[in-house]
């Protein structure tokens, strides 16, 4: 009985039960064998605006346009010269005057005038600082904080000038050996 098929759940025939789970698993098997792979190896997708720059090629054609409108302007140029007998352009071309320009000449004549006359006064006048009652007040201030200080200035520089004595020193004269 132990060599038996024990079907995994209950069955009231042993044997068809047991064929139809052989069945089962080797239709299991031979999808097992023929899947093919599910992950997506291809990488990501560049996206077209970074392969496609259209600001740049709009740029180009920009540029390309402003070269073509000069060219043509030049050959323009160049065939109304061809063209000419080699006459001297000796006409006074007069250029367009403002109405209001001498109006505008003495506005900006008078107000020179004024900031000049503002200068001249800034300059003249006097300064109202007491710079030497500010300087005799520091020396005062100075003196009382050197009374009230605990150490004295004049000893702190004192001290920066002393030499020190180095270990070497030290050992040969005052450490016994």
């Amino acid at each position: 009985m132990h060599r038996s098929y024990q079907p995994l759940k209950p069955a009231t025939n042993r044997y068809l039960q047991q064929r139809w789970d052989q069945n089962n698993y080797d239709n299991h098997r031979r999808k097992v064998t023929s899947a093919l792979p599910a992950v997506d190896t291809k990488g990501v997708r560049t996206p077209t605006h970074i392969h496609l720059k259209l600001k740049k090629l709009q740029l180009q054609d920009e540029r390309l346009s402003i070269i073509d409108r000069d060219n043509r302007l030049l050959a323009s140029k160049l065939a109304d010269i061809v063209c000419s007998k080699g006459r001297v352009d000796h006409s006074n071309q007069y250029h367009l005057r403002s109405l209001n320009a001498d109006k505008r000449r003495a506005d900006l004549r008078l107000i020179s005038h004024q900031n000049q006359a503002i200068y001249q006064r800034i300059t003249d006048r006097q300064s109202e600082y007491r710079r030497q009652l500010w300087l005799d007040d520091w020396e005062r201030a100075e003196q009382r904080r050197g009374h009230i200080a605990r150490f004295p200035q004049g000893l702190n520089n004192k001290q920066k000038m002393k030499p020190t004595m180095t270990l070497s020193v030290m050992s040969a004269v005052g450490m016994p050996r």
